[in-house]
């Protein structure tokens, strides 16, 4: 009750500073702590509000990346948000390709790669998927980063700040990118991981690494899937798993029981790391 109190606040708190600057603000410009400029919703109170504070966002898991990354590395980054993984990465490695399914997110992610001078970052608006159709999004006004597409079970923590349905393209990524071979992939789209994963077995069995988030609220509500359904689409291609919450390097033989005691305790991880070895 306390998180939805304080969410609730927030979202409040995000629209009034929203009407305070005027109907024509459409963006923020903050300076970030590794030199790079990001354009941010001014209602976000998720990463735009951690980047207006602290001027950083993400940071921890770029510096677990850094050892994986070298000047020839393709990355595939699923869920961009405005960017803030995908164009400090950009600089590190050879090509990104950045997709963001919200529209007025992917909006802020295009201007953002302009602000930077980026050359090699690809930004596509569209959804990863398991059949290419139109799905239904909420566009979340108060946590940009949690719009996804509508939950299978609907829950007053996805719905508080009144998002915005739509309609949006969803792709099955195999057939959508010609190129199909990267060596990391990135992925945070709020519970469609499971739909993404299934549309892009060809990709996943070329990659060396995959980096996934897990949150067991996600997998109930939103996609509707057990911890050994998510596993399934992903395990076949890689050998190692570590859970960077719990400092644990697993074989992926026997990483279910971890994950699954983890799923009923409604324990996430922000990203989850699976590679081969």
């Amino acid at each position: 009750m306390k998180q939805i109190i304080k969410l609730v606040i927030l979202s409040l708190i995000g629209a009034f500073t929203k009407k305070l600057l005027g109907r024509h603000v459409y963006a923020l410009i903050i300076t970030s702590a590794n030199g790079l400029c990001y354009a941010v919703d001014p209602e976000d109170y998720g990463v735009g509000r951690k980047l207006r504070m602290t001027g950083e966002y993400g940071l921890d898991e770029i510096e677990r990346l850094k050892p994986h990354i070298t000047p020839d590395s393709k990355v595939l980054i699923i869920g961009a948000h405005v960017g803030t993984l995908a164009i400090p990465i950009s600089k590190l490695c050879k090509d990104v390709v950045a997709i963001e399914a919200n529209p007025t997110t992917y909006n802020l992610l295009t201007t953002n790669i302009v602000l930077n001078s980026i050359s090699n970052c690809r930004a596509i608006n569209i959804a990863a998927n398991d059949k290419d159709e139109n799905i239904e999004f909420l566009i979340s006004r108060a946590n940009s980063g949690g719009s996804k597409r509508v939950p299978k079970i609907k829950k007053f923590v996805y719905y508080y700040d009144n998002p915005e349905k739509i309609s949006i393209k969803a792709v099955i990524l195999d057939k959508y990118l010609e190129e199909k071979k990267f060596d990391i992939i990135i992925m945070d789209i709020e519970g469609a991981e499971y739909f993404a994963l299934q549309g892009m077995q060809e990709i996943l069995s070329k990659c060396k690494l995959l980096v996934v988030e897990f949150l067991p609220h996600h997998l109930k509500n939103v996609s509707g899937v057990t911890v050994e359904q998510f596993l399934s689409v992903i395990t076949p291609h890689f050998s190692k798993l570590t859970i960077p919450s719990k400092q644990l390097v697993l074989d992926v033989s026997g990483c279910v029981d971890c994950l699954t005691e983890m799923y009923n305790l409604e324990q996430g991880d922000n990203g989850i790391i699976f590679e081969k070895v």
